[in-house]
C-alpha cells in the first residue's frame, strides 16, 4: 500500500516542557503493518530474513520527516528525516535487538531536531549461554533528524534506562544540549549516566573503535 507521508499521524500528541528554549515534544508510533512502504523482496525467502521500509514519522506546517527502518538477522537500523543514504541506516547493536514503537521527537518551532527511541537488546546470560529477559538491555537511544538542507542521520547518544532511575529525563537533556550542533561523521556518539553490564554494543561505538 502507498504512505501518505503528508498531514499529521493519527496517535500525535505534544507535551511541552518549560526551559529556556521552549523544547517541546511529540510522540509517533511506528505501525509495521499499515504506517510503513516496504522494499521489494526478490524471494520469500529473503523476506523471511528482514527487509527495508520508509515509514511514517512526524509532520507539520506541510513538511514531513519519515522514519527509515531496516532489519536483518534479528537485528534493526533506524534512520530519522529527510537522509540522503537511504541505503545507510544508523543505529543498531552488535547483538540481536528490536526498537519500542514509540518515537519521541524533539522540536523547536514545530521542527523535530532529535529524536527519542528505547532499544531491546539481547544479552546473553552467561550462565546458559542464551538470551533471556531477566539479563535484556533497555537503551534510550538519542538521534540526530535529518533535513534537507543537512541530510544525515545519526546517534548522538545513549542512556542506559536500566542503570539510570531518571532516564527519561537524561535522555531529553542530551537531545535539547546536543542534538542542534552535533555534526554527523565528525562527532562521536557516547553514553551518558551510568553504564551497566547489559547496555550491550551500540554500532557506532564499535565502528569509532574500529576507526582509532
Amino acid at each position: 500500500m502507498r504512505l501518505a507521508l503528508i498531514g499529521i499521524v493519527s496517535s500525535l500528541c505534544c507535551v511541552t516542557y518549560a526551559n529556556a528554549e521552549s523544547v517541546d515534544s511529540a510522540y509517533t508510533k511506528l505501525n509495521f503493518e499499515n504506517g510503513c512502504v516496504w522494499a521489494k523482496s526478490n524471494s520469500a525467502e529473503e523476506a523471511s530474513m528482514g527487509g527495508s521500509a520508509v515509514c511514517a514519522g512526524y509532520s507539520f506546517n506541510g513538511n514531513s520527516w519519515p522514519v527509515y527502518f531496516a532489519e536483518g538477522d534479528i537485528r534493526q537500523f533506524v534512520s530519522f528525516g529527510n537522509i540522503a543514504n537511504t541505503n545507510a541506516l544508523a543505529g543498531g547493536f552488535s547483538e540481536w535487538n528490536g526498537v519500542n514503537t514509540t518515537i519521541e521527537w524533539r522540536l523547536k518551532n514545530g521542527k523535530p531536531f532529535a529524536t527519542i527511541l528505547r532499544w531491546f537488546i539481547d544479552t546473553v546470560n552467561p550462565d546458559t549461554g542464551s538470551a533471556d529477559k531477566k539479563h535484556q538491555g533497555n537503551v534510550l537511544v538519542i538521534s540526530k533528524v535529518a533535513q534537507k538542507n543537512n541530510p544525515y542521520s545519526c546517534v548522538i547518544g545513549y542512556v542506559d534506562a536500566r542503570a539510570n532511575k531518571d532516564a527519561n529525563v537524561m535522555a531529553r537533556q542530551v537531545a535539547d544540549t546536543h542534538g542542534a550542533l552535533f555534526v554527523c561523521g565528525v562527532h562521536e556518539a557516547r553514553f551518558f549516566g551510568k553504564r551497566g553490564e547489559y547496555s550491550g554494543t551500540p554500532r557506532e561505538l564499535a565502528e569509532d573503535q574500529r576507526r582509532n
